[in-house]
């Protein structure tokens, strides 16, 4: 059973600081290891509504050698208002991972997004000099969070979703607003991250991809990523979500139409200007998929296999991450619930934790696409 007060007596450093535990070598024959043999590291999300789950979190601490908590670490919990902190479902599930020997992923310092900014946020007073208090703020919040798990985490989702998909414009926040756009809102967020975690991978994080009709998004995340090299903003590495699969729940489009030409155009511009890549979020929107189980399996897995093949196809990415190991917690089954009101099977373990022909693509990607150490 997890002591938390055991953990938070490993507080050692800068106030508040939380050590990193040594990481256990990854388990038998899980995801993790196979992966692990072939120089990449492999884990999934847990967090509010599955953490609880006893046999998931066997399954986690089997799988994988990493996890990345699924909403402990946002603004919405971690920042109850202006004033205070709350850090306790965080420790509680970063504690967990680290006593079982898990790494861990930080997600996220800054959703820059209206829709996921918390109300208080939106409704905030940010007094005679707006810009200067919206500053203190996030400044403030970066430091607090990325400082505090510093030394256990050691990459971090700084910023996610900057951009809106279908015009390419970034997105502006009662933040952003306030201190008088979004660039120097996102600047700012991973200047105060390098600060307070200086050994730490710094990760702008979004869900382009490669659909036909994803056009729009990649350019405009290039176009950033640009902007952040000739600022000389510290950012160390392109988030790719990999939400796989049509971009619309009601879609007839099967998987969604592919330009496999135009995304390895772009991870080609985006590894050239030096960024490292990981797959932050992977799991496969399969509405449009036949409700027959071993059909819509099979091309989820041949889905699967086919993107990472890819992906894996550049050395500069190492790490991959499902959004989740079983269909029973998937955020897609609320979120995008299919037509036929059938189950979903997004993930590479269904709904009792049974390993499905996805979890066979992901083990086969990875012995595939050895790495050299």
């Amino acid at each position: 059973m997890f002591d938390r007060r055991q953990f938070l007596a490993g507080a050692a450093g800068a106030a508040g600081a939380l050590a990193l535990p040594l990481q256990a070598a990854p388990r038998g024959d899980g995801l993790g290891a196979i992966a692990a043999a072939s120089g990449i590291r492999f884990g999934s999300t847990i967090g509010k509504g599955n953490f609880a789950d006893a046999a998931y979190r066997a399954l986690n601490a089997r799988e994988c050698v990493l996890i990345v908590p699924e909403n402990e670490l946002k603004w919405s919990i971690t920042r109850p208002d202006a004033t205070t902190f709350d850090f306790g479902p965080a420790d509680a599930l970063i504690g967990w991972a680290t006593s079982n020997g898990l790494g861990v992923r930080g997600h996220t310092l800054l959703w820059h997004s209206e829709r996921w900014t918390p109300k208080w946020v939106t409704e905030h007073d940010f007094g005679a000099q707006p810009a200067r208090a919206a500053e203190r703020l996030l400044q403030e919040h970066v430091t607090r969070v990325a400082g505090r798990y510093a030394r256990v985490i050691d990459s971090f989702d700084v910023v996610n979703e900057a951009i809106d998909s279908d015009t390419g414009m970034l997105r502006e926040t009662a933040l952003s607003k306030a201190m008088g756009g979004a660039q120097q809102t996102l600047d700012l967020a991973f200047h105060s991250a390098r600060a307070a975690a200086p050994a730490a991978e710094l990760v702008y994080n979004d869900y382009m991809g490669w659909r036909g009709d994803e056009a729009v998004h990649r350019n405009a995340v290039l176009k950033l990523l640009e902007g952040f090299r000739k600022r000389d903003v510290p950012v160390d590495a392109l988030g790719v979500q990999s939400h796989l699969g049509s971009k619309y729940s009601d879609s007839p489009t099967g998987l969604g139409a592919l330009d496999e030409t135009a995304w390895r155009k772009f991870l080609d511009e985006v590894t050239a200007m030096g960024f490292r890549l990981l797959i932050t979020e992977m799991d496969v929107h399969d509405n449009p998929l036949p409700s027959d189980i071993a059909k819509r399996d099979a091309e989820v897995a041949a889905h699967t296999r086919a993107y990472l093949d890819l992906m894996l196809s550049y050395p500069q990415c190492r790490t991959v991450m499902c959004w989740g190991l079983s269909d029973r917690y998937s955020w897609l089954n609320d979120f995008r619930p299919r037509p036929d009101a059938l189950p979903k099977r997004p993930l590479p373990f269904d709904a009792e934790f049974r390993p499905k022909p996805m979890r066979d693509a992901l083990a086969a990607a990875f012995e595939a696409h050895p790495r050299k150490r």
